[in-house]
């Protein structure tokens, strides 16, 4: 008895797994030594372990994950992108600070004042583009930095607190849309629309009656089709039909009348479905 509670004990105690059982590290890609007879890869003929490698290739073997084709570095490897520091790191931060040393500026190139120079021109007598070029190399004139920001359109002041862009779209309302909302304001709007409707022709004033003519009679007149039978030969008049395919004529009057009432949604030429030909 003692020994049949040991062993329930035992058989009761969670199994423990380690840490490469719970997350095994990455299949290796498959080799020519890794494949048995009946696995899913095997090949015939030469097999070389670059066929392994190709995942157009390799098969997944049943019941197990489908294996890595290329083929992972050491230990040793670091993946990733490598910066080396050129600063000096935190040595180098905490024993001294570095400056930025502001680099000389090219001095504003001002802009050429063309209308007076022009001006100079016309007033000199030099009308020509070679006498009015010389006449520039000679007197450069330039605008001033007050001069040219006036020229200058300012920006127009904005308030602080405007925001730019486009404003975004309102959220949908999904109350109204679940409770039918809209359609109860469309059903509210006809009836105001059919209610005035009837209220401007209750006030509407009728000076007289109006009596109909013989022209206006012969005009709504449509005179009456008569439909003639259609022809039939002589002897083919009075025989009767060969075959009957209804056990009585009020079955038959009852087929004929569904067929009918169907014509306006059936298609064809004689509305009995679409491969049906006359």
């Amino acid at each position: 008895m003692p020994e049949e509670v040991m062993r329930w004990k035992k058989k009761k105690q969670p199994v423990r797994r380690t840490v490469s059982q719970i997350c095994p590290p990455p299949r290796r890609p498959l080799t020519v030594a890794d494949i048995r007879p009946g696995m899913e890869n095997e090949r015939l003929g030469v097999v070389r372990d670059s066929m392994f490698q190709n995942p157009l290739i390799v098969k997944a073997e049943l019941g197990k994950p489908r294996e890595r084709c290329c083929s992972l570095p050491g230990i040793n490897f670091n993946y990733g992108l490598y910066i080396r520091g050129i600063d000096g790191g935190v040595p180098a931060a905490l024993g001294h600070w570095n400056v930025f040393k502001q680099q000389p500026t090219c001095p504003h190139e001002l802009t050429r004042n063309y209308i007076a120079m022009n001006r100079g021109a016309v007033k000199a007598g030099l009308v020509t583009a070679r006498e009015n070029f010389l006449y520039r190399q000679l007197n450069d004139i330039r605008i001033s930095d007050q001069e040219d920001r006036h020229t200058k359109k300012e920006p127009p002041s904005l308030p602080p607190n405007m925001t730019f862009g486009i404003r975004s779209r309102p959220s949908t309302p999904f109350c109204d849309l679940l409770q039918h909302r809209y359609q109860q304001l469309w059903v509210q709007e006809q009836k105001a629309a059919q209610k005035a409707i009837k209220m401007e022709k209750k006030h509407k004033v009728i000076f007289g009656k109006l009596y109909e003519t013989r022209s206006s009679q012969l005009r709504k007149y449509k005179p009456p089709v008569k439909l003639d039978a259609l022809w039939h030969m002589p002897h083919f008049q009075k025989v009767g039909p060969h075959l009957h395919t209804f056990p009585t004529e009020a079955d038959r009057q009852r087929a004929l009348k569904a067929h009918q009432e169907e014509c306006a949604v059936r298609q064809g030429a004689l509305r009995m479905g679409n491969y049906t030909h006359p």
